[in-house]
């Protein structure tokens, strides 16, 4: 299996594995579905918080008088409070499915060599749907931009988290500066080893190639610095010393082999 790791621009996003033989086609789109799943996790994790910290807002609820939703839950009024906000352990089992969901699709996967699969972006999901449901058992209320990411209904138009989403008919794959053509198999660009690992950087159709990867990693180029740092102040010290300051060490004195025969080795001078 070939390893992919994806990148949007210079930022690590995810890593994902695919047989040579697979067409670019078919893995353009699992990579952009993956990366979009991804930030719907991140989305509806954002506005879960908010909804943990202080329900549904005012405006929210007047929004909605004449909704099937309100009219429902005024019905059963007992209920309608507990859409304003959540009791302290409701507020828990969001903010613990939270903290699951983000840890399943965070970037620090990368950095311990785990794959992410649309199986896992789906299980995460599942969770934050479920802590929904176990928190607002009558559900949410049309409008709401949790329901509307959960049926797929959000509208991003306009905004900056509409910019981060891709296509899957307008996502490209780009490596060492190639675009990774759909008409091709992976394999006819890595070749037929099955355990190359590649750096694959996703981008939108019409935006062009992607920067190139630097030729050392940030953390290898603050090694290298660390080390001249080093040398040059090593340098620097051998030239505030004399030049003859090693004609005071023992292995320096010209007259210490005469001195041994005679016997007289290590004889110190002090005053009577």
């Amino acid at each position: 299996m070939v390893l992919l790791h994806v990148k949007r621009g210079d930022e690590s996003q995810f890593l994902l594995q695919a047989p040579g033989s697979t067409e670019l086609e078919e893995l353009t789109v699992q990579v952009a579905r993956v990366y979009n799943g991804r930030l719907k996790v991140q989305r509806l994790c954002s506005e879960m918080e908010e909804l943990a910290e202080h329900g549904l807002t005012d405006d929210q609820m007047k929004n909605e008088i004449e909704d099937e939703w309100r009219a429902a839950s005024l019905s059963l009024s007992p209920f309608f409070f507990f859409f304003i906000a959540p009791n302290e352990k409701m507020k828990q089992v969001l903010k613990k499915t939270i903290e699951e969901a983000k840890a399943i699709i965070s970037k620090k996967q990368v950095e311990a060599g785990v794959c992410v699969t649309m199986e896992m972006v789906k299980d995460a999901l599942d969770q934050l749907r479920g802590a929904v449901m176990i928190v607002y058992p009558m559900g949410l209320p049309p409008y709401d931009p949790i329901r509307m990411e959960f049926e797929n209904k959000e509208d991003l138009s306009g905004t900056q988290a509409g910019l981060n989403v891709i296509k899957e008919s307008e996502a490209q794959l780009w490596w060492a500066a190639k675009e990774l053509r759909r008409t091709k198999k992976l394999s006819d660009y890595v070749g037929k080893n099955e355990k190359t690992k590649i750096i694959a950087k996703i981008q939108q159709r019409g935006q062009g190639a992607p920067a190139r990867e630097p030729i050392i990693s940030s953390e290898e180029q603050k090694q290298l610095m660390l080390f001249y740092h080093r040398r040059q102040e090593e340098l620097k010290r051998l030239e505030e010393n004399d030049d003859d300051a090693c004609l005071n060490s023992p292995w320096a004195d010209n007259t210490a082999l005469k001195r041994h025969f005679h016997g007289v080795k290590d004889i110190k001078w002090r005053p009577r």
